[in-house]
């Protein structure tokens, strides 16, 4: 629950206190900065702290760390920063914050520490407290598992209305999202659901069992944390239970871990995509480190460079008798390499949204193809003809550009469509796809395709 007096920054007002902490921690104005900051709140704590340099930072954190919602602050922050900063704390100064977080929350900041640092918080932590992190932590971090809470409130089937609204009134506080209450029978079995609108309008005496919705929607605890999301937002709840093997209720995973996880996925396919690997956080990388991730990813640019180098050469004596031929490269490439690219984009993001019907597979590559074909024609088309009045040696030149063009874009649009849905067959990442190894394939096929009409066409 929010602090009183502590709300969201709105519009500017994050650069506005950045400068403030700035300022006052060049003054040695401790105590002005100790009140901002517990007027701020932990969010935009943490955007304004990931903009301050390292010696910034020290200074800052030793002030966050005295007040209360440090720990919240903490589970703001981005895994590198935290990991930096918990280094340097006590195990026990740690374990006591730890505590004080919800569970969720609590293994989420466990997870991205060193083994041993998070051990040696562990082994500081109360008997219940420690058990009830160690057993989330027993699931994989990107299950629903490794995402719910067990703080949740369940009641059984055989109470009344004014026996369950009693209940909820003691133990509310202590739990999250209450809007939905979670009705079990037997050994703590899920049976159903009711909102807590829906149990104010019943009667005091009415049992639980005769107005809840037994159609609950459910996952089980090794359920992918994607197929979780997909889940919340296709069926618009706040939060959704999680059961083990057995149908027992034991946690629920809420709309807020939702987003954070729709965000963290969507960047990481934003980042495959582009050919950055897939590291979140790689803005708060060294300058070697983010080039020693990214350079694994260029290789396949630079692969396809050579292979197109390599295929140009073989067609030397061509280009030699036309050398026309060569300023209409650059065109062909990149034509095919951005249709492509778009295809493959479209693709992968049906996949993540669940909009693609992998078993439709035939009627999606047709779809593109005539994309492709509708596309090929304009440009073809229009290339053709510039190429036509721009180089009136050889004539067929137009016509060479034009073909080129038009079976270029129709076989990339094709491929780039092929190639994530293939890879989804597998039940391999389709968003590894797209960027440098689509679009490097795609200029190598079309400088290939280029050359053999020009081959053709031009008797050469």
């Amino acid at each position: 629950m929010e602090e009183k007096g502590k709300r969201e920054l709105i519009g500017n007002e994050g650069q506005v206190i950045l400068d403030m902490v700035r300022r006052l921690n060049r003054r040695g104005a401790n105590e002005h900065l100790m009140r901002l900051i517990a007027k701020t709140h932990p969010a935009d704590m943490a955007w304004v702290f990931r903009h301050l340099n390292e010696e910034e930072r020290t200074k800052v954190f030793e002030i966050i760390a005295q007040t209360d919602f440090v720990g919240e602050f903490l589970s703001e922050l981005d895994s590198a920063l935290v990991v930096d900063l918990v280094q340097e704390l006590s195990g026990q100064f740690m374990a006591d914050i730890i505590s004080a977080m919800a569970s969720d929350d609590a293994v989420d900041l466990l997870e991205v520490l060193p083994e041993e640092v998070a051990e040696d918080i562990r082994e500081h932590m109360g008997k219940q407290d420690r058990e009830e992190v160690e057993e989330l932590l027993q699931y994989h971090p990107e299950t629903a598992g490794g995402l719910m809470s067990p703080d949740f409130m369940c009641l059984d089937e055989e109470l009344s209305a004014g026996e369950a609204i009693a209940s909820i009134q003691k133990r509310s506080e202590e739990k999250e999202m209450v809007f939905y209450l979670y009705i079990t029978h037997g050994e703590e079995k899920l049976a159903g659901v009711v909102s807590l609108r829906e149990l104010l309008m019943h009667p005091a005496h009415r049992q639980l069992k005769n107005i809840m919705n037994t159609n609950v929607i459910s996952v089980t605890t090794d359920t992918d944390q994607g197929e979780v999301a997909h889940v919340v937002s296709q069926y618009n709840i706040l939060a959704v239970p999680v059961v083990d093997s057995s149908y027992k209720l034991v946690g629920i995973v809420t709309v807020d871990d939702i987003i954070d996880v729709i965000r963290e996925e969507a960047t990481e396919d934003f980042l495959q995509m582009a050919g950055a690997g897939k590291d979140r956080e790689i803005l708060l990388k060294s300058t070697k480190d983010n080039a020693m991730l990214r350079a694994p990813w260029l290789f396949a640019s630079w692969l396809g460079g050579v292979m197109a180098m390599i295929i140009i050469g073989a067609f030397e004596h061509e280009l030699s008798k036309v050398i026309a031929l060569a300023s209409f490269i650059p065109i062909v490439m990149g034509m095919g390499g951005n249709i492509a690219t778009q295809s493959s984009t479209i693709i992968v993001r049906g996949i993540a949204t669940g909009r693609v019907n992998i078993n439709d597979f035939v009627r999606l590559v047709f779809k593109e193809m005539r994309v492709g074909v509708i596309l090929g024609l304009v440009y073809g088309v229009f290339l053709g003809v510039v190429a036509y009045i721009g180089f009136a040696d050889p004539p067929l030149l137009g016509l060479v550009v034009g073909i080129s063009i038009f079976f270029c874009m129709v076989m990339a649009a094709t491929v780039g469509t092929l190639i994530p849905l293939i890879l989804k067959r597998f039940d391999i990442d389709a968003a590894i796809a797209t960027g440098p190894f689509v679009t490097t394939s795609i200029d190598i096929l079309g400088v290939l395709m280029y050359f053999y009409v020009a081959k053709l066409l031009l008797n050469l």
